[in-house]
């Protein structure tokens, strides 16, 4: 069974501190075919993808997977790799998460 992200009483409804899921974030973590993932800030044209400021995603770091990356910035066991501008096609896209960008702003200057 899921933990509940939100609780109502009295009709006013409280979120579960840290459940909040990143909506249509212009951050993403981009995981790319052959392994490669990468975060950086979000763009498309056309066919065309890029990130921009971005990082190779070494070593996650994490105890519970990529996704903690995303909703949780960094671990000090993160390792990260300056990548400048990533460019690929849509088609090598493997899957996208949303990372929350209040986490991740000052690193992708």
């Amino acid at each position: 069974m899921a933990k509940p992200k939100s609780l109502t009483v009295d009709g006013v409804e409280y979120v579960v501190k840290g459940s909040e899921e990143p909506k249509n974030s212009n951050i993403k973590i981009v995981i790319l075919q052959r392994g490669w993932v990468f975060i950086g800030r979000y763009s498309e044209d056309g066919d065309q993808c890029f990130l921009d400021n971005a990082y190779n995603i070494l070593r996650w770091g994490t105890t519970n997977g990529l996704g903690q990356l995303a909703l949780e910035g960094k671990t000090s066991n993160t390792k990260l790799n300056k990548a400048g501008r990533v460019e690929f096609h849509r088609l090598t896209v493997v899957a996208t998460l949303n990372a929350k960008e209040e986490l991740w702003n000052n690193e992708l200057v």
